[in-house]
């Protein structure tokens, strides 16, 4: 990890910067698979897994001998876990939804809002070096409560062409029927497009690596919607002398296991803070089965020393982060303070592990700067709100003559003519 000692607010802007990769042609590789899936389907599908997954499926669709196979496969204790992560999501996403509330906005004239659930939504499960069972939750609780009709669900097989059956046994859970052996761009080529097997879809859902991140970008040139835009995993931890280091350590090897291309940020005004907290990671480093996946990251990361705990707060607005957590005792006199961020952990207490697996939030959330203009997945995401509007002939007699004179200001005639129409109806009725 790197470390900066009261840098310079003219530094800010390298420090908050994210680290860059290789540039790919990713575009044209995405291009090229989906031009593929458009002209040979299931076939492009079967191939692709072959070629990046070294597995040659005879079925894209998991059977129901596979998930009740999964079942046997996953511990009591594992599946009671589960089960209590999906209470506690149902619970917080549940309360998102929204009363129907008609607002007469002038004497006779009723307008209000209805939401309908997105009819067909994609969720793609990563299922590579870590098999995120737990985005299954993320995804599938809020589709299901929002009444998607067609809930279809793509992740990777392994090279024996098996599922994690912590997917298998988590998505029958939560009731999702339509499940399929496929990853990377091709499954979400297949979403995009359709295939014989699988459903083309409306939006589409989920993370992964920057393959599927820049196919899912295409995608939305074909007419599909996605979640966000979504970038390696990142957590900014603010701390103070209140903090606890090994804490703070924890946290941050946390988000650094995800992957190489993961950053953790650690803003402190303690010096001592600082290097306890270097020591603890060292020592924990050490520990871990993914240790040179978090050590490539932590090249990448920074411990910076600031002033204070306000200038900790707008450095993370600028930095924006998926995850900040804020390791303080005084966090909650701050919140006001914060603008953009994901999702916030308060106190010392409050790891950002809670809400990745059973708090309720939700952990699919904008990575690389794009808090500062997207949330995370939430009810609302997998809905569409429509408006509705009622007029009496007492109401379109009230605002009907300020319709006529705008419709005449635009120069939209029939506009005015339709308003016009009704008012002298009722006024040779009067």
């Amino acid at each position: 990890m790197q470390t900066y000692i009261k840098p310079q607010l003219s530094d800010w802007s390298t420090l908050t910067a994210r680290p860059t990769k290789e540039a790919q042609d990713l575009q044209k590789i995405v291009l090229d698979v989906f031009g593929k899936i458009q002209a040979e389907k299931d076939q492009a599908l079967i191939d692709f897994t072959e070629k990046f997954d070294q597995v040659k499926l005879t079925s894209l669709e998991i059977s129901t001998q596979e998930i009740e196979e999964a079942k046997t496969l996953i511990s009591e204790d594992l599946k009671q876990a589960i089960q209590l992560a999906a209470s506690n999501i149902e619970k917080f996403h549940a309360e998102q939804r929204e009363e129907i509330k008609v607002i007469e906005t002038t004497r006779g004239v009723n307008c209000w809002r209805e939401s309908r659930g997105i009819e067909n939504v994609g969720i793609y499960i990563p299922g590579g070096t870590a098999p995120l069972f737990s985005t299954t939750l993320m995804l599938g609780i809020p589709a299901k409560l929002a009444g998607c009709q067609n809930i279809i669900l793509c992740t990777p097989p392994n090279k024996e062409g098996k599922i994690h059956p912590a997917i298998l046994y988590t998505a029958n859970l939560i009731g999702i029927e339509k499940i399929y052996k496929v990853g990377g761009i091709q499954a979400i080529g297949a979403l995009t497009f359709g295939t014989e097997t699988i459903q083309k879809v409306d939006k589409i859902f989920g993370p992964g690596n920057q393959y599927v991140t820049a196919a899912k970008q295409v995608a939305q040139n074909f007419g599909v919607a996605i979640d966000m835009p979504a970038g390696p995993s990142e957590v900014l931890v603010i701390a103070d002398g209140t903090s606890v280091p090994k804490y703070v350590a924890a946290d941050l090897l946390s988000q650094a296991e995800h992957g190489i291309d993961s950053q953790v940020i650690l803003l402190t005004t303690n010096e001592q803070t600082l290097n306890e907290t270097i020591v603890e990671i060292n020592a924990q480093l050490e520990l871990l089965p993914r240790k040179e996946l978090a050590a490539k990251a932590l090249e990448n990361s920074r411990g910076i020393v600031l002033n204070s705990i306000e200038e900790c707060v707008n450095f993370s607005n600028i930095y924006a982060p998926e995850h900040l957590i804020f390791a303080c005792k005084t966090a909650e006199s701050y919140i006001e303070k914060i603008i953009n961020a994901g999702s916030v952990f308060l106190g010392n207490y409050s790891c950002e592990s809670a809400g990745d697996y059973a708090s309720g939030t939700n952990h699919t959330l904008p990575t690389n700067g794009y808090a500062k203009n997207y949330s995370g997945v939430s009810f609302d995401s997998f809905i569409k709100k429509i408006t509705f509007q009622k007029l009496t002939a007492e109401g379109i007699q009230n605002i009907g003559p300020a319709i006529e004179l705008m419709a005449e200001a635009e120069e939209l005639f029939a506009h005015k003519n339709a308003v016009t129409l009704r008012l002298l109806d009722l006024r040779s009725k009067a």
